[in-house]
């Protein structure tokens, strides 16, 4: 479907239908979420009620927790920010000591429920240990390592490295991302090797997690009867569940493996049919797998209710090709950061208006701004050192729910995943609109990676993350991709969660562990009922211990428990999810 600015434009006037959101008021509603959390200094008398022989040393106040698309929120929770390690530790002993539950939080930029529940009161006995404010120390371990605290964002982690010559193969696009939550959640970019490619030394094609050498959590030691600072490396068995640990530990510093940087030359192309691009193997052409063959770094972003997705497609370029702009800084797609006023009505209006049935129109003004936006900003085909190519995503960017599956399968077999999703997907998408209803208005997001390979952190002896979804099968060894399938869709939209319930089941389905395995993605939306995520008991209980094997879940869940007899770090979904 094809949408021209003409009927864009009468739909925003509001032909035919009710006044339009304004754009300044959705725009006021976003810049909400993107601001630092309001903290509210304690009243002394109050704080020393409530939270008795707190660390003098460590300031006390209430904040407000709200995760990246504000659908769980809590008001008014007691929050510190310790200055080094050894505050953090005096904290959690007091939180052991005084019944409380303590959740780090970085920069809330996820969907799940692993820091704070839906519902979560005020009085509630948690405690919020903020880790960016202080725990921000960059150090170069080795030219081959980084020691770095976890409080510390993505972005600054990336500077710091492209200062010395340093990189990474691949990253998140949110540079706002703190280094400890996206340890915690496996976090990922999009790379794999390109055909006749080797990976180099300090490099790895799977998560974040796979280049821990050492890390130094907060722990429990029987001995000292208290909880104490540990370091652990690469090669110990305890170190394996602390690389993803999804929230159920806190781990204050991390030695990262590194390489050396390269130029990155991202060419964006909004001309493939999906059809095409998407097409079944061996149908030829311009096929995802065609373009992961020739530079193994691409991802799609399909705006629902579109035939052109927006394709990326990165290639090593050591100097800068003739066609290439420059890039000296990140996030080079301002047309995507800052929503653009067509976008930004048309959300509103949807939103405010409950005008669901626009969701077409939203997805071809969000095509028709990208494809225009390349252009004008000239950020079709840039070049320079990877962070800049790498983050692209800033946190004005329009806020939606995101869903997300990992699905492990050989090289070969990512054009057949890509194309059985998406022709469900379509299929499906085309069945809820036939009957009225449009439960996505956002995109489907597609990238692949490497799995974690433990060899690549270049340490004898060195583990496998245990919780990782990039965790090799023992039983597949053929397996050595994985496919990212994300789709997005504003909060609150009708009937998502039952579409995305049948999207979770074709996926579990048809990728059970026999010639692919699906796994979700810890960050985003997964065990759906028809009503919401996170709440299937079948795919928390069974489906998602069974795709990392229950052998390897339970030894997770014990080290967990061993390190944190006393449950400090969790709360009851985390108690729900290990059981």
């Amino acid at each position: 479907m094809r949408v021209t600015d003409h009927v864009v434009n009468n739909l925003l006037s509001g032909n035919g239908s009710s006044a339009p959101w304004t754009r300044r008021g959705f725009l006021r509603s976003a810049a909400a979420l993107s601001v630092a959390p309001v903290l509210l200094a304690a009243d002394p008398a109050v704080a020393a009620a409530e939270l008795p022989d707190f660390p003098a040393e460590v300031g006390l106040y209430r904040s407000a927790y709200r995760n990246w698309v504000g659908e769980i929120t809590a008001d008014g929770l007691w929050a510190c920010a310790p200055a080094d390690a050894d505050q953090v530790l005096s904290v959690v002993n007091w939180a052991w000591r005084h019944g409380r539950r303590v959740r780090p939080r970085g920069s809330s930029h996820g969907w799940s429920p692993l820091t704070i529940e839906p519902g979560t009161a005020s009085d509630a006995p948690v405690l919020l240990v903020d880790t960016a404010p202080h725990l921000t120390g960059l150090a170069l371990d080795s030219r081959s390592a980084v020691r770095a605290s976890t409080g510390v964002t993505l972005e600054a982690l990336l500077t710091f490295l492209e200062g010395h010559g340093l990189g990474l193969t691949a990253s998140p696009a949110p540079g706002d991302l703190t280094l400890g939550g996206a340890l915690a959640v496996d976090a990922h970019g999009t790379a794999v090797p390109a055909h006749g490619e080797e990976r180099t030394a300090g490099h790895t094609f799977g998560s974040l997690s796979n280049l821990v050498l050492e890390l130094t959590a907060v722990v429990w030691d029987a001995d000292t009867g208290a909880y104490v600072l540990r370091t652990y490396t690469r090669d110990e068995a305890d170190c394996a569940a602390l690389l993803t640990h999804l929230g159920r530990a806190l781990v204050t510093e991390v030695v990262l493996r590194v390489g050396a940087d390269t130029n990155l030359r991202c060419v964006s192309r909004t001309d493939i049919p999906a059809g095409e691009l998407f097409a079944a193997p061996g149908s030829g052409g311009r096929t995802f797998a065609s373009f992961l063959d020739a530079s193994g770094r691409a991802e799609a972003i399909w705006f629902a209710f579109t035939e052109f997705p927006w394709l990326k497609v990165w290639s090593v370029e050591p100097t800068r090709p003739p066609a290439s702009r420059h890039v000296s800084s990140p996030y080079n797609y301002p047309f995507s950061d800052n929503v653009p006023t067509v976008v930004a009505d048309l959300a509103g209006r949807i939103v405010s208006d409950a005008a669901w049935y626009l969701a077409p129109v939203l997805g071809n003004a969000q095509l028709t701004a990208a494809a225009a936006g390349l252009t004008a900003t000239l950020s079709a085909d840039i070049w320079g050192p990877s962070k800049n190519t790498l983050l692209y995503v800033r946190p004005t960017t329009l806020r939606e729910t995101a869903n997300g599956y990992a699905v492990l399968t050989s090289r070969a077999q990512v054009q057949r995943v890509v194309h059985e999703f998406t022709a469900f997907y379509r299929k499906r998408l085309a069945a809820y609109a036939a009957l009225g209803r449009f439960p996505v208005n956002g995109t489907v997001e597609i990238r692949v990676t490497g799995l974690d390979r433990p060899a690549d952190a270049e340490l004898p002896g060195a583990r496998t993350p245990l919780l990782s979804a990039l965790r090799p099968s023992t039983e597949h060894p053929e397996w050595d991709t994985a496919v990212w399938l994300d789709v997005l869709t504003l909060p609150g939209t009708p009937h998502a969660e039952e579409f995305l319930r049948e999207l979770e089941r074709f996926l579990l389905r048809s990728y059970d562990g026999t010639d692919a395995l699906a796994r979700v993605e810890w960050s985003k939306g997964w065990a759906y009922t028809e009503r919401a995520g996170w709440s299937d008991e079948e795919v928390l209980g069974t489906v998602i211990p069974g795709s990392f094997g229950e052998a390897v879940w339970g030894r997770a869940a014990g080290t967990f428990d061993r390190l944190d007899p006393h449950g400090v770090f969790g709360n009851a979904f985390l108690d729900r999810l290990f059981g």
